[in-house]
């Protein structure tokens, strides 16, 4: 009986949606979708991702900056999502960076960012009216895979906090039509930067840089079927506390970095090759504080397969 669902549960997959401000923070879009895997099944993904700025917000005072042109990432990530049960998911993400600035004399970075993993659990799968509403709880996590310079923005890869987040969605789908809404709130640990002393709003004589938590919330909507997705969706990100980044001065780990984006994910099940889909998207910043004005494309592969021998 699990064949003929296949087509649904594909979209299971992992897709990176890039929330790229002065830093690049890979995010695994099925952490905010209402699809599982079933049972013993595992999704492996491909996924590349493009995200580009030539205009920042200073504050709330929105600039250029001739000394470092138009700013640029490329994420290529490997990633997965394997079916503990049909209401518990394991999901995880292998990101690669790397940063370029097509002006002034900073020197581009590359390297391994964070591994980031999650537990998704459909809590309740219930039909109301015309219509099945569920809800989900998120545990996510990550932490970094390299000793990169996070005090090197805007051109560091990451920010190397160790994170843990939770996340709570909800989702009603009527026939091939859904709308959902996501809240989570992230808990970042203190860094590490090479410097003995720094200055936010006051003076600290230390290494170690407190990092403000985040909350990220969304709203979804869209079409799904067994051979075609197509969702709209918007996001605002918002850092707790922080401060912003002086006037012409470099930005910093710790600012306050607030963005809300509209972004779109398109996917194609393939019927003739069953378990392979496609998908792409884009994602842009409209309004932000201390944050680029990113312009984020990507494309991925997945293929969906049983890990136990089929009866």
């Amino acid at each position: 009986m699990i064949k003929p669902l296949l087509p649904y549960f594909y979209k299971c997959c992992l897709a990176i949606t890039c929330c790229v401000a002065f830093f690049q923070e890979a995010q695994a879009q099925t952490e905010s979708d209402a699809l599982m895997i079933p049972k013993n099944y595992f999704c492996a993904a491909a996924l590349y991702t493009h995200n580009s700025w030539d205009h920042y917000w200073e504050g709330t005072f929105k600039r250029d900056n001739l000394n470092l042109g138009t700013v640029s990432s490329n994420v290529y990530s490997l990633g997965g999502n394997y079916g503990l049960s049909n209401r518990i998911n394991l999901l995880f993400m292998v990101p690669y960076v790397t940063t370029n600035a097509s002006a002034g004399t900073l020197r581009s970075q590359q390297n391994f960012q964070d591994l980031s993993a999650a537990v998704k659990w459909m809590a309740i799968k219930e039909e109301i009216g015309r219509g099945l509403f569920s809800f989900h709880a998120i545990l996510s996590g990550s932490i970094p895979l390299s000793d990169y310079q996070a005090d090197y923005l805007p051109l560091s890869i990451g920010l190397r906090s160790k994170n843990i987040a939770l996340r709570g969605l909800l989702n009603y789908q009527t026939g091939r039509f859904f709308v959902a809404g996501a809240g989570q709130y992230v808990r970042r640990s203190n860094i590490t930067i090479d410097r003995n002393s720094y200055y936010t709003t006051e003076m600290h004589y230390t290494n170690e840089v407190q990092m403000p938590n985040v909350t990220n919330f969304l709203i979804s909507s869209g079409y799904r079927s067994l051979k075609f997705n197509a969702e709209a969706v918007l996001t605002k990100m918002t850092t707790i506390d922080g401060f912003d980044i002086r006037k012409n001065d470099m930005p910093f780990p710790s600012n306050k970095m607030n963005a809300t984006t509209a972004g779109v994910i398109l996917k194609y099940s393939f019927q003739s090759i069953s378990g392979l889909e496609l998908t792409g998207g884009g994602n842009y910043v409209l309004n932000g504080r201390n944050v680029g004005q990113t312009r984020s494309f990507f494309a991925g592969v997945y293929y969906v397969f049983s890990t136990v021998k089929e009866k």
